[in-house]
């Protein structure tokens, strides 16, 4: 989603969500994809892609999950050369995506992330939890806002 004002852009928001059965490799897909969106869009920013002296746009991302057995059991991990941080030792894939968009909002690369997931069932009904308070729509939408204020 653009946010585009008198012909500058004013905020961007990613949109995904990921269910079943393929959760490593599509986690894996998702990570490369959210570090290359955001690194097109700062580097486009750079150059002025967006209009010259304009203020930075704002960048979020938001991510629903399927709550199954298989995106919330821990996940083996190989080691065959070097050890994984500490915190990936038996993670499951929606502690993973938990990690991952808190590590793009800690670098600067999103400003804010939201974390949403949903069981097959509740998701058609809008029934959805929010696994960490760090990463919450309320707090996303705040920081947009908030964005949105300064640049009008």
């Amino acid at each position: 989603m653009l946010v585009v004002h008198e012909g500058h852009l004013v905020a961007a928001v990613e949109f995904k969500s990921h269910r079943g059965p393929s959760f490593g490799n599509n986690l894996n897909n998702r990570t490369e994809e959210a570090l290359g969106d955001a690194t097109d869009l700062w580097t486009a920013f750079r150059e002025g892609a967006y209009g010259k002296d304009r203020p930075r746009p704002w960048l979020g991302w938001v991510m629903l999950l399927e709550d199954c057995a298989g995106s919330v059991r821990p996940v083996a991990v190989a080691e065959p050369h070097f050890k994984v941080f500490p915190e990936f030792a038996g993670a499951s894939y929606c502690r993973r995506y938990e990690l991952l968009l808190r590590k793009l909002v800690h670098e600067k690369l999103y400003d804010a992330a939201a974390f949403l997931t949903s069981t097959e069932k509740g998701g058609v009904r809008g029934q959805f939890t929010e696994p960490a308070e760090d990463l919450t729509m309320k707090r996303l939408l705040a920081s947009f806002a908030g964005h949105v204020a300064d640049y009008l």
